[in-house]
């Protein structure tokens, strides 16, 4: 991954509500979350919902999908393990053994 890449995607992420939105729909997983539940999850307007899905998914941190007349949003895996394996590509310093001592996911 380029570093304009990462930056891309580390932008979409910076606001409190997409980094909220982004966390609901990892931990939705592959099923994803329809819009109208995640705009009451967030409490937040339609049209400003719609502002911060459009800006993760044209990142390609989230993937859309329409079933009858609902969209389902959910993560995309493939980017996000990208991101992740960029952010710690050069992880301690070529001692793999002091990546240990970082936090495990819940």
């Amino acid at each position: 991954m380029e570093i304009t890449h990462a930056v891309t995607l580390l932008s979409a992420l910076a606001h409190e509500n997409r980094l909220t939105l982004f966390r609901h729909l990892v931990r939705a997983g592959d099923t994803g979350l329809a819009a109208g539940i995640l705009a009451e999850k967030l409490d937040v307007a339609p049209s400003t919902l719609s502002h911060h899905l459009a800006l993760l998914e044209q990142a390609g941190l989230i993937r859309s999908r329409r079933e009858s007349r609902h969209i389902y949003y959910s993560m995309a895996p493939a980017q996000i393990g990208l991101l992740l394996s960029f952010l710690v590509h050069d992880c301690c310093g070529g001692q793999p053994e002091l990546c240990d001592l970082l936090p495990k996911p819940c």
